[in-house]
């Protein structure tokens, strides 16, 4: 069977992992990359016309943007283990970390603008939340909200789904400028298994099956989400992470349920 255009897996397993750009997923807004970096390595950027969050998945780094320290950022060893650390950098910095241990560091961009500052977003900074009931529970970990006016256009968000469980589920959708009721929002999912040999299944497809892809996705792979529904489910004695950044015209998260589903929310 074929590798389904919509994943993404990784290049690399040190240095630079994924680098899903605007150009190569066949969008506008969303971009991903990933850098793991060894205890000691540097790494840094210009924004350019983009701004930026970036995400400790895991691990510790000294971090500075246009040569302002933001110090050692960074808890968990594992994306399991807790909440994220992370860092908003706006159009037109540059930014740089030093790894003070492994690191393995999400690169979360959207076009820039605006007059946003560069600032350290700690755990804790937005609650964690626990959605669904039975076997349709996950664990969030909100980092930019649409609510925080922090950025012009990234929306980033962890979740945790426990084994056996589903996630972005009901099947939801956000492909149609259609406020309020539903924003135009390109996403990416960047995935993790515990243990790391699991694998878990996404489906993404549109009303009418112009786009239906079914992926077995495994540990460090991403997925793309440029139009549809989009669920995800979790197999027996996996956990299952996932890394989420979303980008459109409006800084806006409004969904549509596929409606032949909605009668679980009741």
């Amino acid at each position: 069977m074929s590798k389904s255009p919509l994943l993404v897996q990784p290049t690399n397993r040190t240095g630079r992992i994924h680098d899903v750009t605007p150009a190569s997923a066949g969008w506008t807004h969303v971009g991903f990359g990933l850098h793991a970096l060894s205890v000691g390595e540097a790494y840094g950027e210009k924004t350019g016309e983009r701004e930026v969050c970036l995400v400790l998945v895991s691990g510790k780094g000294r971090f500075a943007v246009d040569g302002e320290d933001f110090g050692e950022l960074g808890e968990r060893m594992s994306p399991f283990e807790g909440a994220p650390w992370a860092l908003y950098v706006p159009a037109g910095r540059t930014w740089a970390v030093d790894a003070t241990t492994d690191l393995e560091l999400a690169i979360c961009s959207a076009p820039g603008g605006g007059d946003y500052q560069a600032k350290a977003i700690a755990p804790g900074t937005h609650p964690r939340i626990s959605r669904g009931k039975g076997s349709n529970v996950r664990h969030v970990h909100n980092i930019m909200p649409e609510d925080d006016g922090s950025a012009n256009a990234l929306l980033v968000v962890e979740v945790i789904t426990p084994e056996g469980n589903t996630s972005s589920y009901p099947p939801h959708k956000h492909d149609h400028d259609n406020l309020p009721h539903e924003s135009q929002l390109e996403e990416t999912y960047y995935h993790r298994l515990n243990p790391p040999q699991g694998f878990a299944f996404q489906r993404v497809y549109t009303d009418d099956r112009s786009l239906d892809e079914a992926m077995a996705v495994e540990d460090g792979d991403v997925t793309l989400v440029p139009r549809g529904y989009h669920p995800v489910a979790t197999t027996a004695g996996y956990d299952l992470y996932y890394l989420n950044v979303m980008a459109g015209p409006k800084r806006v998260w409004k969904f549509h349920n596929a409606p032949e589903h909605e009668w679980m929310l009741k």
